[in-house]
């Protein structure tokens, strides 16, 4: 787990964890680094923790992370280019990404129309933070060469338990069965 103190440099964008609730943490706050996965952070501010996207990684005085993909020789979506941008998605709670949590339950590729069918549900049915992580999903995703649409669908059945976990998931939180 990473804690590093920084100062935020401008007006910085968030959303407490894990209500989903947006909030502007003040320029020239202290804010602690608590999880720094896949482009975006998660800071402790005023005793909340708070889910800060990477785009906004320039307001807490670091460099965005940029999604590079090799594009692929012909036209067609690259399967295993649709799972590598779904394992830069983490949970801002735990430090481990939405593949490995098991929160992914299916990816359709739509060749033909260079669309991702995509659906996945949440570690708890009434999380704040499911639209965000909706949203995180679309936009690396997105990101994959020839990839023109990208669909997710929230789904709760089969409801996520922590045995859905990798068991390399499992071994790095402490999370066994």
């Amino acid at each position: 787990m990473e804690r590093r103190m920084v100062t935020t440099v401008t007006d910085c964008p968030g959303r407490i964890v894990p209500v989903g609730t947006p909030i502007t943490i003040p320029k020239d706050n202290f804010v602690t680094i608590t999880q720094a996965l896949g482009g975006n952070y998660t800071v402790t501010y005023n005793g909340n923790m708070v889910r800060v996207d990477g785009t906004d990684a320039a307001a807490l005085g670091l460099e965005p992370e940029v999604l590079v993909f090799e594009q692929p020789d012909g036209e067609d979506i690259l399967e295993e280019q649709v799972w590598d941008a779904l394992r830069t998605v983490f949970d801002p709670e735990i430090p481990v990404d939405l593949v490995n949590l098991g929160l992914i339950y299916k990816v359709e590729i739509d060749q033909s129309a260079k669309a991702v069918d995509i659906e996945m549900t949440l570690t708890a049915p009434g999380c704040g933070m499911g639209p965000v992580l909706v949203g995180d999903v679309e936009y690396r995703v997105a990101q994959v060469p020839n990839v023109r649409a990208v669909t997710v669908e929230l789904v709760f059945d089969p409801p996520w338990n922590r045995e859905m976990m990798s068991e390399e998931a499992q071994l790095e939180t402490g999370m066994f069965y």
